[in-house]
């Protein structure tokens, strides 16, 4: 796998393991900088990670994790590891606005019945005809420019953040933001 994860932003850190597993072995939820994979990533002894730090865990020696454990299923994911990954959707979204603008720019439809649009929370047919309408007379400028165009919207980036935690989280059919 040559696009591998070289960074993570640690979620949720466990010192002493999974409350209901037998193993006391300290554990943290991260999530992956570049592809967004959710991990299990094991520290090496006597290393404390905070939350929302940055970790190196590619090839050659890392610092502070000892290995990868593996993918973080979504049902072992914490409370406290939901919130910090909607934190790293949200920052995601403001420091690359843009993509996603271009995104409403220049989505297609995936077949004659389904359009990209609709595959986001709360977006319909109707969504879909009013923003390539305004699409179409100019390009939108930013997810705002968007949202006063288009009337009776819901709000794209709230949509997109949901869209976005279900493609980490989840198998989808489609994806509009990570590349599986």
């Amino acid at each position: 796998m040559k696009d591998k994860e070289e960074n993570a932003t640690i979620l949720d850190f466990l010192p002493y393991g999974y409350p209901l597993e037998k193993k006391m072995m300290p554990i943290a939820q991260a999530i992956g900088d570049k592809k967004f994979t959710l991990l299990q990533l094991v520290p090496r002894r006597g290393i404390k990670l905070e939350i929302s730090e940055k970790v190196y865990i590619g090839d050659g020696r890392r610092e502070k994790i000892y290995y990868i454990l593996g993918k973080l299923p979504e049902n072992k994911l914490t409370e406290t590891a939901r919130e910090q990954l909607q934190d790293v959707i949200k920052k995601e979204i403001t420091d690359n606005a843009q993509k996603f603008v271009d995104f409403f720019n220049n989505a297609q439809a995936i077949n004659t019945r389904l359009h990209q649009f609709e595959l986001l929370p709360g977006f319909g047919k109707k969504h879909t005809e009013a923003i390539l309408e305004e699409r179409n007379k100019k390009p939108f400028e930013s997810l705002e420019d968007l949202k006063k165009r288009v009337s009776n919207l819901p709000d794209p980036t709230k949509a997109i953040e949901k869209k976005l935690l279900e493609e980490i989280t989840r198998m989808e059919k489609y994806y509009l933001f990570l590349n599986h």
